[in-house]
């Protein structure tokens, strides 16, 4: 059973043999700085600037060249990339922060501009996803139609994320998150909308669930369970994805094959389950049959997050764009400051405007404050 205890936001707490500064998670966050997929220097200083999180998740990352799905996201597949990481983590644990790197696979969200050559459009079928996708060559476009993986291709993409967790160790990261929320290739298998295979990766509950379960247990065979973490959305539906019947069931059956592998933590997306009866029991159920860390995410404040807490919702709560724009986030609400509202018009533009200009309190004061 959980621990009844009143739990604080801003109190260390231990997570998987870390010991956190407290219990605010920065949340990961497409930035688009990473040109050629590669970290750089402004990306060390945007996330070191955030270092008094209790942990950082980096943006999506991709573990391999079809795994790149917006412009100017980072990669962690290739020398050059694990050196540029090595200064991410580098300036985070300078500022003794703890890192994680959310590993991202977009499938069909997507489009062949923004992929290297030799890389190509693969999903759990041939189902494109509606909508368009920015690319720096040419502008907005509709995003094309995957080409379905066959099993060796599941079979290479499973390595591919097993060399991408080996690399992220190597560069310094504390540990990977599996993306399998928001639409990108792990949920487009969980999702019978999106995989309409015959084979033994879809059809039933079970089989939509092997390839996510599959990679999970190869990354913890390769770098140790408690360094790997899994976020989930369910009922969520943004990249096209649509809502099921089964959710309740598929969710129920997959987080409870992530407790029998004993990942770190499960990382829920609540928002959009919270909007209705049947994904409010799904969260409770979750929580109930989830004994290690789960976080939960989906517009929380200082006082959403405090009552979550006190009421044993979660363990820890992460926040997204109020990082953004208040890099000492913790130290505002810990002392009621008020908040920086981000320009969301700079989210995903190439430079350091609306990402390292937004005004920080002096690190060092911040650092001691929050110890």
């Amino acid at each position: 059973m959980k621990s009844k205890s009143i739990k604080d936001l801003f109190g260390s707490v231990a997570l998987a043999g870390m010991q956190l500064k407290n219990r605010m998670i920065m949340a990961p966050m497409t930035r688009a700085r990473a040109i050629g997929a590669i970290p750089n220097d402004l990306m060390a200083l945007y996330y070191a600037q955030r270092a008094t999180a209790g942990l950082i998740i980096t943006e999506g990352t991709a573990p391999s060249p079809n795994g790149l799905g917006y412009a100017r996201i980072p990669g962690i597949f290739n020398d050059e990339q694990i050196e540029g990481w090595k200064k991410v983590t580098e300036a985070v644990h300078n500022d003794d922060g703890k890192i994680f790197v959310q590993l991202m696979h977009a499938g069909r969200v997507t489009h062949s501009a923004n992929l290297p050559a030799g890389a190509e459009i693969v999903s759990s079928s041939a189902i494109a996803a509606s909508g368009n996708m920015w690319t720096d060559t040419q502008g907005m476009q509709a995003m094309e139609l995957p080409r379905a993986m066959t099993k060796a291709d599941i079979e290479n993409t499973i390595g591919e994320f097993v060399s991408a967790a080996i690399n992220a160790i190597k560069a310094g990261f504390d540990g990977v998150e599996l993306h399998a929320a928001n639409g990108y290739l792990l949920e487009q298998f969980l999702n019978p909308n999106t995989n309409v295979r015959k084979d033994e990766y879809g059809g039933t509950i079970e089989n939509r669930s092997r390839f996510v379960l599959e990679i999970a247990q190869a990354v913890i065979k390769a770098i140790g369970k408690e360094k790997v973490g899994v976020r989930i959305s369910p009922y969520g539906t943004f990249n096209d994805m649509q809502v099921y019947a089964e959710i309740p069931a598929t969710y129920n059956y997959l987080v409870n094959e992530l407790q029998q592998l004993d990942i770190a933590y499960l990382h829920m997306i609540d928002f959009a389950a919270r909007a209705t009866t049947e994904g409010q029991s799904l969260i409770k159920s979750i929580r109930k049959h989830f004994s290690n860390t789960l976080i939960l995410n989906g517009g929380y404040d200082k006082a959403r997050a405090e009552q979550a807490l006190q009421q044993d919702e979660a363990d820890l709560i992460s926040f997204g764009s109020t990082f953004i724009s208040n890099p000492d986030l913790p130290y505002k609400l810990a002392n009621n400051i008020p908040l920086t509202p981000p320009d969301a018009q700079a989210f995903y533009t190439a430079d350091e405007k609306g990402y390292t200009d937004y005004a920080v309190v002096n690190l060092n004061e911040i650092l001691i404050a929050t110890k």
